[in-house]
């Protein structure tokens, strides 16, 4: 009994002084640490997303703004530790937003491979919007009974309107969530990123995003135990984003979607586009691609179907933007740069030349349209009534000089050097993302083909291409394989030949040709055309003006660019245009251009209408450009001619009623507008 209370006295007594030395290491030896971590977990930083700037016309109307609405949110961190994985919270949440749980979960899941929309892109520490559009009920409902529903929050958010709807849609581009991924790689957004702030994904949402998703606030505050808030500690109000004003007119952007559109559903079209830019500045006032779609679907996640059908070639690929990512041979547009080459090369200016019905290119008969042939012209006529032949010989002369299929150790090139100089071949720095640099085809081009296609090219010349039904066309494809695999590095004289009129393997984007000819008929500079003009800070106070950057001149005198510009004046009086444009009151505004009828193997002909007003001093440039539209005279001039009606006031609208000038001065808006403190525009 004795020997039991000794070991007993014994085992408390190490238990004490166990305890003390516990105490001792908590308190003395690890006392801060734990204070840290006791204040840490009673503090909580709530990030407070910043109001994103509006984008604005140069007139100071809203392409898109902001309008409030109830936003229910997910915590998904939170549903994962609870022990039904959150379903009872689910459930009851569905009967009040009147969803199906499964459509709830389905929109908080992480998006991967194989995981179709709806699905959450975003971060997953961050709350996850499942319903944009809650009524005020519905949220009282959930804030009223927190204790139901753990981990939903409902609150007051911005979301982006779009008052246009469609108009302009791949310009203005779209937002979604900022990736896990994104946080980590970019250096402060991490810190500034609220959990329902969104990041720019195209158009001019990405290129300014930054300046437009402005600062976000920062609140600490204390809660208890059990999370509810006890007192707020600090706290920084956010800093609403800047607005960007730009040179787009709203007035002319939808004379512009509403011609193109017509053209593209006129002949069944599978894509067209519309560019108007400002010959002065180079700044853009209206851009458009067929077929669009509403920016408004992005709001508040996108479905699984909208999705597919944003992406999908069977629907056009609406996502994309014809204007500045869409390539196409040219046609009969891309003389411009043919002549400028030949006069810069020796060609007399006012020289004569031959206007054959065909002409023979190392053995083969080119042909003009329609077995057209004029005699001796002159260069000013060959514009005029699209003489090819005249072209032909040019560019196989050209070819013949550089060597022909045994070219000289330094070629010249003139034309496709004198294509780049116009800018082809290269993109135009345009202020928004995905644009294409087109391709202007030379022997170098040639060669480093070759070489990159040869082992295909030789094996397709044995196997052929079984999976073409058409007999024919598989025949044709396997020839062509077969010479591209013997000489595929060999720049042939009838490549030359439909270089000089812009075809063969000659791409370009709407947004070039229209810069090209800005630049013709302005000043002879090629600039870098801009969509952004200016930048404001919420109270008016400019921050910025954007400028247009000056990335090369023409390498041809004034005399010939007004050579040119005179010889396309008369396009749409006496040349291939006047049946589109007959009736057109020529003697109030004067339009120039140079129609484009560009064949594409196994489909109709691409049509463009590259044009010009007022024809003596231009202040615009209009190009439309309509695959599968046929002749450049049949589809895209027509849609050419109601854009510069509905920018003049020319003519009668739908009602018979007269037109109402888009620009009553015949030049877009050059100041900029007013923006009051308050952050409204000033008409």
């Amino acid at each position: 009994m004795h020997t039991r209370l000794i070991v007993l006295q014994i085992v408390v007594v190490s238990l004490i002084v166990v305890l003390l030395v516990r105490l001792w290491q908590v308190q003395m030896v690890r006392g801060r640490e734990f204070v840290a971590v006791a204040t840490e977990t009673r503090t909580r930083e709530v990030v407070v997303p910043a109001l994103r700037g509006q984008i604005l016309d140069a007139m100071g109307r809203p392409l898109v703004r902001n309008s409030t609405s109830l936003v229910v949110s997910v915590d998904r961190t939170t549903f994962e530790r609870m022990p039904d994985g959150g379903a009872a919270v689910l459930g009851r949440l569905g009967k009040v937003l009147r969803m199906s749980p499964d459509k709830i979960k389905q929109q908080i899941r992480a998006c991967g491979p194989g995981v179709s929309r709806p699905c959450w892109p975003g971060s997953p520490y961050h709350p996850i919007p499942v319903d944009s559009r809650v009524t005020q009920r519905q949220a009282l409902q959930i804030l009223e009974r927190q204790e139901d529903f753990p981990g939903v929050t409902a609150e007051i958010q911005a979301v982006r309107d779009y008052p246009g709807g469609t108009e302009a849609a791949q310009l203005l581009g779209y937002l979604q969530p900022v990736t896990q991924s994104e946080l980590e790689k970019r250096e402060g957004l991490k810190a500034s990123y609220s959990g329902v702030d969104l990041v720019g994904r195209d158009g001019l949402e990405a290129v300014y995003d930054a300046e437009l998703r402005g600062e976000s606030g920062l609140r600490r505050v204390q809660v208890d135990r059990m999370g509810k808030q006890i007192a707020v500690t600090q706290q920084k109000s956010p800093t609403t984003g800047d607005t960007l004003v730009t040179s787009i007119d709203t007035r002319v952007q939808s004379i512009v979607e509403k011609a193109v559109a017509e053209a593209a559903k006129s002949v069944g079209s599978d894509g067209a586009a519309g560019v108007v830019l400002d010959v002065k500045t180079g700044r853009v006032v209206a851009m458009a691609s067929v077929p669009t779609y509403n920016p408004s679907v992005w709001v508040g996640g996108i479905s699984e179907h909208d999705y597919q059908r944003l992406l999908s070639k069977k629907s056009g690929k609406p996502l994309v933007s014809r204007a500045i990512n869409g390539t196409f041979a040219p046609g009969s547009t891309f003389k411009i740069s043919s002549v400028s080459a030949m006069v810069a090369d020796g060609s007399p200016l006012h020289g004569t030349y031959q206007c054959p019905s065909s002409f023979n290119v190392a053995g083969r008969a080119f042909g003009n349209a329609g077995g057209m042939s004029l005699g001796s012209i002159s260069l000013h006529t060959a514009l005029v009534k699209s003489c090819d032949t005249v072209f032909y010989r040019a560019g196989y002369e050209q070819w013949l000089r550089d060597g022909g299929n045994k070219p000289k150790a330094k070629v010249k090139e003139p034309m496709p050097n004198m294509a780049r100089a116009y800018g082809f071949g290269q993109r135009t720095g345009i202020d928004l993302p995905g644009e294409s640099p087109g391709l202007i085809p030379d022997r170098r081009w040639k060669e480093n083909l070759w070489k990159a296609t040869k082992i295909e090219n030789c094996r397709r010349a044995k196997t052929g291409f079984p999976e073409i039904k058409d007999e024919g066309r598989a025949a044709f494809a396997k020839r062509l394989a077969n010479e591209n695999c013997l000489e595929g590095n060999i720049y042939h004289a009838y490549e030359a030949a439909n270089f000089s009129i812009g075809q063969g393997d000659v791409l370009v984007t709407p947004l070039q040709l229209a810069r090209a000819y800005a630049a013709l008929v302005g000043d002879g500079k090629v600039r870098s055309p801009r969509v952004g003009r200016a930048l404001f800070r919420p109270d008016g106070t400019l921050v910025k003006e954007i400028k247009v950057p000056v990335v090369g001149k023409l390498p041809i005198n004034k005399e010939t660019r007004d050579y040119i510009r005179k010889a396309l004046s008369e396009v749409t009086s006496d040349g291939t245009a006047a049946g589109a444009f007959r009736g057109f009151p020529m003697n109030e505004v004067k339009v120039g251009g140079k129609t484009g009828t560009a064949e594409v193997w196994g489909k109709r002909d691409t049509s463009w209408f590259a044009s010009f007003a007022p024809a003596a001093d231009p202040r615009l440039v209009t190009v439309v450009m309509v695959s599968q539209g046929g002749f450049g005279a049949e589809t895209a001039a027509p849609a050419v001619r109601r854009i510069w009606e509905g920018i003049y006031g020319l003519g009668k609208n739908d009602n018979g009623k007269p037109l109402k000038a888009a620009l009553p001065s015949g030049h877009p808006v050059e100041r900029l507008p007013v923006i009051r403190r308050d952050g409204t525009v000033a008409q």
